[in-house]
């Protein structure tokens, strides 16, 4: 397992807008053959011209490749109970946007923030967004978000032909999911390679954004490897590509493609103030959704090998502390007991600067190195020891297990090693907080939230990993259960904010 250290939202300075519903939904198939995949990609459309990078930028071919391969799809979902709060914006945006925002803890920390009364939808629900058609037989990528838990997938070709979806696999970690329809010699997109695109690089994005079928836009690769802490499944990969590509509601699961039509991400989220595009849009990597869909292709799961390490990103402080002269890297704060990464000699402390002779500049971008590899699967690691003893040493990765037990420091009372105090809030604190559980900080001292969190006394914590706590108890065994990423959510005295606190142990 491989877990990012954070701190809390409140040193974010932009406010995102996820294209998330937050929907899910799993099924077998039969197996398809890896190489016969790689076949039917390289065997694709052949490409007459190249889009020339210098003078003029031109989009048409991208255009004329990419829409054929780029599918519209709608879900509906049963009316189900929703939760609003009485003089909330949430009830001002307009009907199309403010599906897209519910159930996201994001936007608890602005301006549209979760409900709080129960309040019945009568109408069915129907989501709108894309995918992209990987294979000739029928297999479409899309976000995981837009077809968890859906009732009913319909899909509108480029040519307006519509067909019933199925769900063949999914994965929350990478927000992907697989689905196939029954149909033969359609148009499709190859993959180009995510790794080589490089900042500053022409790119094409296309999708359907507010139900306008087949819409192209442009722009450049701004940021890679960028992990923007939006996915909330345990053990979530981000390692985004991030354009000014213009993507709005609808864009979710569409293609973000080369200037010679090659696949290099899939759209899934953008950043902006006010729940449309403002400059910055978000795609997950080809490498990673290539993985991801032949895995689902073949098992109908995602078989994922793992090293076993809880990481953060380098930086200034940890670097004079360890006596190293780089501020880049991939800290090791620890590794499980008999993990890939104990066993191949992996110690905390150690920073990792290569995986494969692929640079490891930042932790999201260790995770899609590794996430792209099966159990059994042989690495070469390249690290920092010592402040200057590089190392390379060889790992097997190996499966991802539920809950591995981690080696943690000599401190084996819990709240000591967190460095706080808690208690039960009352009925009093209730009131004040605005909430119906938790236990507050009543006072902290050295330890892990000091040190990595920005969390102060008086805080309220109503969760951890999504689940809620109301009992001193309750806490401490729910952040035992947890596979060392830990993510604290809850209220200070007279804020309406939900603030997160995110550490690992």
């Amino acid at each position: 397992m491989m877990t990012i250290k954070k701190t809390g939202p409140k040193s974010r300075q932009i406010y995102l807008f996820v294209l998330f519903l937050l929907f899910q939904g799993c099924h077998a198939q039969d197996k398809k053959d890896e190489k016969d995949i790689a076949a039917i990609q390289k065997s694709a459309i052949p490409i007459s011209a190249k889009a020339s990078y210098t003078g003029n930028v031109d989009f048409k071919l991208a255009a004329k490749i990419a829409t054929p391969g780029v599918v519209h799809i709608k879900c509906t979902f049963k009316p189900q109970t929703q939760q609003y709060q009485d003089g909330d914006d949430f009830h001002n945006m307009p009907d199309p946007l403010k599906d897209f925002f519910k159930d996201d803890p994001f936007f608890r920390q602005f301006k549209f923030r979760i409900p709080q009364s129960p309040q019945y939808d009568s109408e069915p629900f129907i989501g709108s967004g894309s995918g992209v058609i990987l294979t000739p037989d029928g297999y479409i990528i899309t976000n995981n978000h837009m077809v968890k838990d859906a009732d009913e997938i319909n899909i509108t070709l480029f040519d307006g032909r519509s067909y019933r979806g199925k769900v063949i696999g999914n994965d929350p970690q990478t927000d992907l999911a697989l689905l196939k329809i029954d149909e033969k010699n359609l148009s499709f997109i190859m993959y180009g390679n995510s790794d080589s695109i490089e900042v500053g690089e022409w790119v094409v994005a296309v999708g359907n954004p507010f139900n306008l079928a087949s819409t192209v836009t442009a722009g450049i690769v701004s940021a890679k490897a960028r992990n923007i802490n939006i996915l909330r499944e345990q053990g979530a990969i981000e390692s985004f590509i991030q354009t000014d590509a213009a993507a709005n509601p609808g864009n979710s699961g569409g293609a973000l493609v080369t200037l010679d039509g090659k696949l290099i991400g899939i759209n899934t989220a953008i950043a902006t103030p006010t729940g449309v595009y403002a400059g910055y849009a978000f795609a997950i990597p080809a490498e990673i959704v290539k993985k991801v869909a032949n895995d689902l292709m073949n098992f109908g799961s995602v078989q994922r090998g793992v090293l076993g390490i809880i990481i953060r990103d380098m930086n200034s402080t940890i670097a004079k502390e360890i006596n190293i002269d780089r501020a880049n890297g991939v800290y090791v704060d620890s590794v499980t007991a008999t993990g890939a990464a104990k066993e191949a000699g992996i110690k905390a402390k150690d920073v990792i600067i290569s995986i494969d002779n692929m640079e490891t500049v930042t932790a999201s971008k260790l995770q899609e190195i590794v996430m792209r590899k099966r159990p059994g699967d042989k690495i070469k690691i390249t690290l920092i020891r010592n402040g200057k003893e590089k190392k390379e040493l060889t790992a097997t990765l190996k499966i991802q297990q539920e809950s591995p037990k981690i080696i943690k420091s000599t401190r084996t009372d819990l709240l000591k090693d967190l460095g706080i105090e808690l208690v039960a809030i009352s009925m009093e604190d209730q009131k004040n907080y605005k909430v119906r559980n938790g236990v507050k900080v009543t006072k902290l001292y050295d330890g892990k939230l000091k040190k990595y969190t920005a969390i102060r006394e008086g805080f309220v914590i109503t969760s951890v990993n999504n689940r809620a706590v109301s009992t001193v108890q309750s806490f401490l065994e729910t952040v035992e259960a947890q596979q060392g990423g830990i993510m604290l959510e809850g209220k200070y005295a007279g804020d309406p904010t939900y603030y997160y606190y995110a550490f690992g142990m």
